[in-house]
């Protein structure tokens, strides 16, 4: 395939031009290993520690992945701070990520520091992002188009894949695993690594029978899954990845790095035959990226990265042919970072980005294309006062110059001032923008070539506390987005709104006990539509205005450890219109990991404990009790 061969002239590229790290890295290589846990890139675009970060930032790293019972994306990020989460049936199927209230389209993603999703819809194909191939995940939650440029209106989620073991010599893994809905999982690496870099290589599949995910059709027309009559056959997953990496270290100043995923999916699902829509999808998402770094002294680095992201969908109607899309999204970053006295460092670099897409349908072709240079700069500093007091300052500016929408200015500032006896409180004021998907603009009976962009403006205050093994977060937070853009009966296509105001309070907290880990979550939004008429003050869609989780774990010894985690949601509204109103509900997981040898792990979970039946989305039912068993095997 066509796909195929693309995938390995990216590849080839990378291992003869520019090996490279993630383009998110610092530039600076801050930190020795045994402190990765603890620092973020996202945030900031240099890495820095968690603590330290002035934005709402959440790690969720491979141990937590493991421990938890989730076998997608999706699954894994379900009831935390800010997020709310629809999705159309179950594992591999649709899901949309919904981020302090804003669209499902106003999160960035990065994977490895590439931009991820398809320049047609705007999305990212969370559900075809093998979990087996993270390392771990960032989550910023707030804008921040004054560092990344468009789309990051309500934050950016990072994720990070399989680095391999640490040290020198040859180092194996592999997991197998089955469960409920004919679940079938299997997953192997293999790094070799010597004293000035490694190489390594990840594959994994994933199966599942499904469930019946649709109920049948709606009102009103193109609501449900386009069935005049419920199908009770089940729709399925497949997927098929595999991951590849490479780092060397060229005397103490230069680092190259490089890696690239590959994933391909095939979903079915319902569509009435009458109505001639696809009711199977073949998916291919891959990524390839990379930099070179160069740090010749403590206060100086400089990284040059580049990036390729694919993202194609194939739909049949049976094995009939029905449409194709393709996108393509290419990037390349110039960083620089330098110190300019102890704890202030000033970051500046230029972005460049350019999006390809052809929707290939006998009824509804087309293409379109468009680039996007930036420049940006962001300054950091921190002051200690005699008096035990610290504070902390960060300011970032960037223009963004789009070939479709012209200049955008965007710029942040956040505060932050410790007071002693581990208690925080924290400020900021940013702006943001989104362009239009291609879809939005051109896509036939739905498209507005007249769509404008959309811009925000946020505001943010947090207090926080961190003593001992005890920590908690409170953060309230503001977002007025103008020209938002969502379907409009009135006129049948793409439109933009006057004005939404985003309202919300986010509580964060954990501490841990001897042997016992207690981790909460909860928010509260207040998600609506501003704009003068009928549909002022009605809620933004899929928002629940409520939502929590709950994850208690504890340990026995170092064999044995068990776990629940408690997740609830509040109801919503599935339209624009709030007359399709989707029920709240709440779920308990159970989890359990066994270490019976050395290197060898036994894990159980069952999710949804309690068989409760709900939907995320109106019209597509979500699994019940399910059950999964695997095995984990991680060698020297």
């Amino acid at each position: 395939m066509q796909s195929r061969s693309d995938f390995r002239k990216t590849l080839l590229a990378l291992a003869l031009a520019v090996p490279a790290s993630a383009a998110a890295q610092s530039a600076a290589d801050p930190a020795p290993a045994t402190d990765l846990d603890r620092l973020v890139v996202t945030a900031t675009r240099t890495a820095i520690t968690a603590d330290a970060a002035l934005a709402a930032v959440e790690v969720i790293d491979r141990d937590q992945i493991e421990r938890s019972s989730a076998h997608s994306l999706p699954e894994l990020l379900r009831g935390r701070a800010g997020i709310s989460l629809v999705n159309q049936g179950g594992l591999g199927k649709l899901s949309t990520l919904f981020l302090r209230g804003t669209e499902s389209d106003h999160t960035l993603f990065l994977v490895d520091g590439v931009r991820v999703g398809s320049p047609s819809s705007g999305l990212a194909s969370l559900q075809d992002l093998p979990l087996e191939q993270i390392e771990r995940i960032e989550i910023v939650r707030g804008p921040r188009s004054s560092l990344y440029g468009a789309d990051a209106i309500g934050g950016v989620i990072q994720v990070f894949t399989r680095r391999g073991a640490a040290g020198t010599g040859v180092h194996g893994r592999m997991h197998a695993g089955l469960g409920s809905h004919g679940l079938r999982e299997a997953s192997g690496g293999l790094d070799l690594r010597g004293a000035r870099g490694g190489v390594g290589v990840d594959i994994g599949l994933q199966e599942t029978d499904g469930i019946d995910a649709c109920r049948g059709i709606g009102a009103p027309l193109y609501a449900g899954c386009a069935m005049d009559q419920p199908d009770p056959d089940r729709d399925g997953y497949r997927n098929r990845n595999v991951a590849l990496r490479a780092d060397l270290a060229a005397g103490d100043a230069w680092r190259f790095d490089a890696q690239a995923l590959q994933s391909r999916g095939h979903n079915f699902y319902d569509a009435d035959p009458a109505w001639g829509l696809p009711d199977n999808s073949r998916v291919l998402q891959q990524v390839a990226g990379g930099s070179i770094r160069y740090r010749p002294r403590d206060s100086l680095g400089l990284a040059l990265s580049v990036g390729r992201n694919r993202d194609d969908s194939d739909n049949y109607l049976g094995d009939a042919y029905a449409n194709r899309f393709t996108g393509t999204r290419d990037s390349a970053s110039l960083q620089g970072d330098i110190g300019l006295a102890a704890g202030h460092v000033l970051t500046a670099g230029f972005d460049w980005q350019r999006d390809r897409a052809e929707v290939e349908d006998p009824f509804s072709p087309f293409a379109a294309a468009r680039g996007n240079r930036a420049l940006f700069a962001q300054y950091q500093g921190g002051f200690a006062h005699g008096d035990g007091r610290a504070q902390d300052l960060q300011l970032s500016l960037r223009r963004d110059d789009n070939d479709q929408f012209g200049g955008k200015t965007t710029g942040g500032i956040a505060w932050g001032l410790g007071f002693g006896d581990g208690w925080r409180v924290t400020a900021s004021h940013a702006t943001a923008f989104k362009a239009p998907s291609f879809n939005e603009l051109y896509y036939p009976y739905y498209g507005n070539p007249a769509l404008r962009p959309e811009a925000s403006r946020s505001t943010e205050v947090a207090l926080r506390r961190q003593r001992g093994d005890i920590e908690w977060q409170l953060q309230a937070y503001e977002t007025r987005i103008d020209d938002l853009i969502t379907y409009d009966t009135a006129i049948f296509a793409a439109n933009n709104i006057e004005q939404a105001r985003i309202r919300g309070i986010e509580l964060t907290g954990g501490l841990r006990l001897g042997a016992w880990s207690l981790r909460g979550q909860a928010s509260a939004l207040q998600a609506r539509n501003r704009s003068a008429g009928i549909a002022q003050r009605r809620a933004l869609p899929r928002r629940p205005g409520r939502s929590a989780r709950l994850d208690l774990d504890r340990a026995f010894g170092d064999a044995l450890t068990l776990g629940i985690s408690g997740i609830a949601e509040g109801a919503r509204w599935d339209d624009v219109a709030n007359t399709l109103r989707v029920g709240g509900y709440a779920t308990l997981d159970a989890t359990a990991s066994w270490r019976f040898a050395p290197g060898w792990r036994l894990q159980a979970g069952l999710a949804n404990a309690f068989d409760r039946h709900y939907e995320t989305s109106a019209y597509y039912r979500q699994p019940g009790r399910t059950w999964s068993l695997g095995l984990r095997w991680q060698g020297d």
